[in-house]
């Protein structure tokens, strides 16, 4: 579908940083880099034990998410505005790099969805960036997945972990009309890195270094210059260089079906495929020790939506579903869930009983009153 307005601008020469939206685009308009070779020890994300206390199907329908505006954009201004925002279960919150998108929302599925679902989490957002300053570029919001908060440590990759989301792309004629990245599918990682310090006398550390490897989807929108027709492609972020590459076409917008995995040699595994169903190894897109990073801890993983950042361009309304961490090697795991849910059960036990407790001096009191009143007229 034509549209009247002219395109927003996003300039392919531009080299951006791993925490940016968008991404390195050397490669991002150019024939496809090729990929690490497949790693022999990779395995399909959705294997091994789901660790249902980090994940989300979306289903409960008193699922809403407290915003506690306004955002934070450390990343911008080294400011994190507390207390940052947090779903009602818990299980997600806003990043303090970034905001979390303006609109977080449970909906209907859209057709197509996994069988037996019936909600979904709309993300979309309109003031990206620095709270209150249109910087008329392309900006991000992150939606995280508060793994370590509620685990209480993160994964190291020997015990191989992983995780899949289901994400509906809409028609192309609802996309925010700007050639390139407007979502990504995210995980947080950690290795170490030894660097000199100082001067004359200098000497190396070795420090643990955060990164975060994923996908990204890019839309080239029919309104850019030399482009016929609306359409996407998924960008894997990143070889040993650092660079963001084009990795796999959308030849069609709706559901497909996203994840990542970690191996005991450090290296991530990069799969996608249209539709529901679970991954196959016939669904693997790229194996990468991204930034020539070896991959120590799998810490979490998150969702980033894009958009210009204009006060008036509001992002693509993607719909997120099935949001699912899994680990091989999951016995710690499981047992740090079972005392997680023992505490809270009691926790809540203890709450029920106070409040009983309230309740019943509270009625006692009244009853006091009653009989006291009535004694009164008596008299």
């Amino acid at each position: 579908m034509k549209r009247s307005h002219a395109p927003s601008a996003v300039t392919p020469a531009a080299m951006i940083s791993c925490l940016t939206c968008a991404t390195a685009t050397l490669l991002a308009f150019g024939a496809p880099a090729s990929a690490a070779p497949k790693s022999g020890n990779a395995f399909i994300p959705g294997t091994g034990t789901l660790i249902e206390y980090v994940s989300d199907d979306f289903e409960d329908e008193s699922w809403t998410f407290t915003h506690n505006f306004p955002k934070s954009s450390r990343e911008q201004d080294e400011q994190v505005r507390y207390p940052r925002g947090e779903s009602s279960n818990d299980r997600w919150t806003e990043g303090p790099e970034r905001g979390q998108p303006d609109q977080i929302q449970i909906v209907d599925a859209p057709a197509g969805a996994l069988p037996g679902s019936k909600h979904a989490l709309l993300l979309r957002t309109l003031h990206s960036g620095i709270p209150g300053y249109n910087s008329n570029d392309v900006q991000q919001d992150d939606l995280i997945a508060d793994v370590i908060q509620r685990l209480g440590t993160s994964i190291p990759v020997g015990d191989r972990p992983s995780f899949t989301i289901r994400l509906y792309l809409p028609p192309f004629d609802q996309w925010e009309d700007r050639s390139g990245p407007h979502f990504g599918i995210r995980a947080s990682a950690s290795t170490m890195v030894t660097e000199k310090t100082g001067g004359f006398f200098s000497r190396t550390e070795t420090n643990n270094e955060p990164y975060w490897p994923g996908m990204w989807i890019h839309f080239r929108s029919e309104t850019s210059r030399n482009t016929k027709e609306d359409s996407a492609y998924i960008a894997v972020r990143a070889n040993r260089r650092g660079q963001d590459y084009r990795a796999l076409e959308i030849s069609e917008p709706g559901w497909w079906t996203f994840g990542m995995s970690f191996t005991p040699d450090g290296m991530v595994h990069y799969y996608a495929s249209p539709g529901v169903d679970e991954l196959t190894a016939a669904d693997h897109i790229a194996s990468e020790f991204p930034y020539s990073y070896s991959a120590l801890s799998f810490r979490t993983y998150f969702v980033d939506v894009c958009n210009q950042n204009n006060g008036r361009s509001w992002s693509t309304p993607f719909i997120i579903d099935d949001a699912k961490l899994y680990v091989m090697n999951s016995s710690r795991y499981e047992n740090i869930v079972a005392r997680k849910v023992q505490m809270e059960e009691r926790r809540a036990a203890a709450r029920a009983a106070a409040e009983e407790r309230r309740t019943a001096a509270k009625q006692k009191q009244q009853q006091q009153r009653t009989a006291s009143r009535r004694s009164s007229s008596e008299r």
